[in-house]
């Protein structure tokens, strides 16, 4: 049980995760949960702290998400935070309409009242904030004051200093608010009080002590994928119980050059881990046959690992748990209102499996968001190639060939893929980024070669920056590097005469490309 337990409600903000994640950063326990969540569970979870989230909706607006004043009874700190704000504003008896200047993106923002929000913040007079809203604070409730403007906006901050009550227009979770961190750290520690007692050498130690109560003498099956996070609830549900976790590497026929021989022999080498290897390549492929839909392409992977999957783990007896490499994001989306974060795609992790095996779950990483998952790889002593590899679909190179998968076309990509990864890695830029990969698109185009008319396939690199995968933009990778993964492709991949890079942010593009 973490002493300093900050709870975040959820409107709907796109920037919503980022707000825990800013906290977790400053050495404070914080979890996410739907704005209409429980007032019973909000109180078993005893928070320190509540933050309001931003979101798309309008108080203004019959069946809004409201906020339920139980919460507010509790008499913690509060941090109300865009559509926060305006929804404290609102409640508590302040008068908020729809602005006729709406702010979306940067504004210059003035600091009012020499408020412990903006302690040790430089330029409180010119600070630059991220606004987000269609909606303004026109009058604020009685108790309050002023504690920041825009030139746009009168109250784009207030508080009740007696009540530690905030509240801010902008978004200080987002790295374009300047000195952001530092205005959430002082709600954290100036205003509620708290203290950083959240790391991961701590979590790391107490997850392995519950495993070993929430197991046992029973026996856990996983799934091994090789990437970070099924390596890392493996290595920690090792710890935990020894050789009666039982690591199963389906190999799907969808994977990256060398990828099985690299993970499983690293594992089973240096950890000692129990993994089984199960060819099921050729079962993957023919169920993809003809198929060109990329929903349709990850139901047929889905439950052909289920099937696969349930195979295996039966044929070892005993099993009581099944081991996940689930994080907290995963989680964050099970249980959003009216799921105010949209699915973009299918989720690639196990789903089905406990009620079809009639196993219990055991998911060390539930709480953890992808960068904490790194850091615990560290506490846990994995090696940096094992850590920084990069993420990879659970549907594996079938979403990177756009269109049907075929031996022949995985071929192709996976020599264009690994030209990719080895020139990412040789110039010092695979850390410096997401993701870089290769993907196959599903035309064919006109070129020379020596004194021969070609007409052959197109490879786009897919090369990102991102924080979390929540947002993305085009890794500005020089131009050289480019120059010669083009070149390396085009002459070592036969079938390939064309090299094109994609240049898209997401949003509005996905990082993948299915």
């Amino acid at each position: 049980m973490h002493e300093n337990r900050v709870l975040i409600l959820d409107f709907g903000s796109q920037f919503t995760q980022l707000i825990a994640r800013r906290v977790r950063e400053a050495g404070v326990y914080s979890e996410i949960h739907p704005c209409n969540v429980d007032p019973e569970r909000v109180k078993a979870f005893k928070p320190s702290a509540l933050i309001l989230s931003g979101g798309p909706s309008s108080v203004l607006e019959g069946g809004c998400p409201d906020l339920n004043m139980d919460y507010m009874a509790m008499g913690i700190p509060v941090l109300g935070i865009c559509y926060g704000m305006q929804l404290l504003s609102h409640k508590l008896g302040g008068k908020v309409v729809a602005s006729t200047d709406r702010e979306y993106g940067r504004a210059q923002f003035t600091a009012l009242n020499d408020c412990v929000l903006f302690d040790d913040v430089e330029e409180k007079d010119n600070l630059t904030v991220w606004m987000s809203h269609g909606d303004r604070v026109e009058s604020i409730p009685d108790g309050f004051v002023p504690m920041g403007k825009t030139d746009s906006i009168e109250f784009a901050a207030m508080g009740n200093v007696e009540k530690k009550i905030y509240a801010l227009q902008f978004h200080p979770e987002v790295a374009h608010t300047t000195d952001g961190g530092t205005i959430i750290q002082n709600f954290l520690f100036k205003v509620a009080g708290l203290e950083a007692s959240w790391s991961m050498a701590g979590f790391v130690e107490s997850t392995i002590e519950d495993l070993k109560k929430q197991v046992g003498d029973d026996k856990v099956v996983l799934g091994l994928s090789g990437g970070i996070d099924s390596t890392v609830a493996a290595v920690m549900l090792h710890r935990a119980i020894g050789k009666n976790l039982h690591c199963i590497f389906v190999d799907n026929g969808l994977l990256r050059m060398g990828e099985k021989e690299e993970v499983i022999g690293f594992l089973a080498e240096h950890f000692d881990l129990n993994v089984k290897l199960v060819d099921a390549a050729d079962e993957f492929l023919s169920d993809l046959k003809g198929v060109e839909d990329p929903e349709k392409k990850r139901k047929i992977i889905g439950y052909k690992f289920i099937e696969v999957f349930d195979r295996e783990a039966k044929a070892i007896k005993g099993v009581k748990f099944l081991g996940q490499g689930t994080l907290y994001p995963d989680v964050i989306e099970s249980e959003s209102f009216k799921g105010p974060s949209a699915v973009i795609k299918s989720h690639h992790n196990v789903g089905g499996l406990p009620e079809k095996m009639n196993l219990k779950l055991v998911e060390p990483l539930r709480e953890l968001f992808k960068d904490e998952v790194r850091r615990a790889a560290y506490e846990l002593g994995l090696p940096e190639h094992i850590i920084w590899r990069q993420p990879f679909p659970g549907p594996g190179l079938s979403i990177r060939i756009i269109g049907e998968v075929t031996e022949e076309r995985l071929e192709i990509l996976r020599l264009a893929d690994r030209i990719v990864q080895n020139e990412m890695v040789a110039s010092d830029w695979y850390r410096k980024v997401w993701q870089g990969f290769a993907v196959l698109l599903p035309l064919k185009t006109v070129g020379v070669m020596g004194d021969d008319r070609t007409y052959e396939n197109v490879i786009a690199l897919r090369i990102v920056d991102s924080l979390d995968a929540m947002t993305a933009d085009w890794s500005r990778v020089p131009s050289d590097i480019l120059a010669r993964m083009s070149n390396r492709i085009i002459n070592e991949v036969k079938g390939v005469n064309r090299v094109v890079l994609d240049i898209s942010s997401k949003p509005p593009s996905t990082i993948e490309w299915e």
